[in-house]
């Protein structure tokens, strides 16, 4: 009994010796009032990326058998039905093609003048809000950073009043104080990693819109059936 017992005391003595763990909640925590705005970026950065997402996927999303169908409907003079299938498809290349059905009968320099206007309000549409991406990734290290240089001289004004100069004590206050730093370079990281990626998207549909205006330039250039 006495061995046990003997035992039990030894396996706690180890567990009250070993360094306890934190968790990320309580790390961010003691980054100070800084993190608040970072909490802020970092929502931003998520709410944008995803609504633009959605959106340029919105946008871009097209049936393989469209300019087939429009060609199909244009050659037989069936204007009607050409019109009415880019007015009901919603998307970017749709309302390109629907604005230069519209315009049809006048010269093609007219015709693709009042597309590559629509093609321009379309890139607009979609590029909505991504600055905000772009100043995320910008301020937000430096908000990290300045939380950093307020914790250091938060510490060695403690240092200078109480003259504790111990490793323990410095190392402890410059560990704190880095939270805000790391903080903010993941989340300025994030947020460019997600603009990038979003100007990828939107660079892909530019080359769809681009693709499906020359090809029904062209097939405005072809003779009747």
């Amino acid at each position: 009994m006495g061995v046990l017992l003997q035992v039990q005391d030894t396996v706690s003595a180890a567990i009250n010796a070993a360094p306890q763990t934190e968790n990320a909640w309580s790390i961010l925590q003691k980054g100070g009032f800084l993190m608040y705005p970072l909490y802020l970026l970092f929502v931003a950065t998520i709410f944008v990326f995803f609504e633009r997402f959605f959106a340029i996927n919105k946008a871009s999303k097209i049936d393989g058998n469209f300019m087939s169908i429009i060609r199909d409907n244009i050659m037989t003079g069936n204007l009607s039905a050409a019109r009415s299938l880019a007015k009901n498809t919603d998307n970017a290349v749709a309302r390109i093609i629907d604005k230069g059905i519209q315009r049809i009968g006048k010269p093609i320099d007219a015709i693709e003048k009042s597309m590559e206007n629509v093609g321009n309000l379309e890139v607009y549409k979609m590029e909505r809000n991504l600055s905000i991406l772009s100043l995320v990734y910008g301020i937000a290290p430096m908000i990290g950073f300045l939380g950093t240089i307020f914790g250091m001289l938060q510490l060695f004004s403690a240092i200078s009043t109480t003259g504790d100069f111990t490793p323990a004590s410095i190392a402890g206050g410059i560990y704190t104080k880095m939270v805000t730093s790391a903080s903010g370079l993941i989340i300025g990281l994030l947020a460019y990693l997600a603009y990038n990626f979003l100007n990828a998207q939107i660079g892909k549909t530019i080359n769809k819109m681009e693709a499906a205006s020359a090809e029904f330039v062209d097939i405005l250039q072809e003779p009747t059936r």
